[in-house]
């Protein structure tokens, strides 16, 4: 029997902080549970900028050549996939927003009305902190405009959502609540 396979992607550039250590539980959960789990860091990729010619719809490739087919093949691959991103300016970091770009035609087609995911059966989840303290973030929406995002991309491929994950006040503390990490353990376990 194959291993389900799950990406691991970090759209942080703290290779230590709050979202990386959210990822890193979920993956060891995860891998005590049997997946095969592959860590991709946007932030070490090559990643140019999209140049909006939508040949990729067509050919669903970008024609760009960089770390962005890696990506891509492993996303057709997987049975899930686990973003961690941190919130900025109530959004997910450019890194990961140019990945979504570059990623149109692998992730979606084209049609007449609505679009159709071309990564459908798969599942996603999505991890996040903010400076902002609770309830305060909520309230703010601090975490909403990257949530938001998130799910439009994955809903848009067809993706279901596994869960969602915040860590908020990490202006205070650097380190995840035992509580957020129990409940990490939990859902990848």
């Amino acid at each position: 029997m194959n291993k389900k396979k799950m990406v691991a992607i970090l759209g942080s550039p703290h290779k230590n902080g709050v979202v990386s250590q959210m990822l890193q539980c979920a993956t060891k959960a995860a891998q005590g549970a049997g997946w095969e789990v592959e860590e991709i860091n946007l932030y070490e990729k090559e990643i140019g900028f999209c140049q909006g010619c939508r040949v990729c719809l067509d050919t669903q490739e970008c024609v760009k050549k960089d770390d962005i087919q890696k990506i891509a093949n492993s996303l057709r691959k997987s049975d899930a996939v686990v973003l961690a991103a941190p919130v900025y300016w109530a959004n997910v970091p450019a890194v990961v927003k140019n990945m979504f770009d570059r990623l149109l035609g692998v992730a979606m087609e084209e049609t007449a009305t609505f679009p159709k995911g071309r990564l459908p059966g798969k599942k996603y989840f999505f991890l996040t902190a903010c400076n902002t303290p609770s309830p305060f973030s909520w309230i703010a929406g601090q975490s909403r405009g990257a949530k938001r995002v998130v799910k439009e991309f994955f809903k848009t491929a067809g993706m279901k959502c596994g869960g969602t994950f915040v860590c908020a006040n990490t202006g205070k503390s650097k380190e995840i609540p035992e509580k957020l990490k129990k409940k990490l353990q939990r859902r990848f376990g």
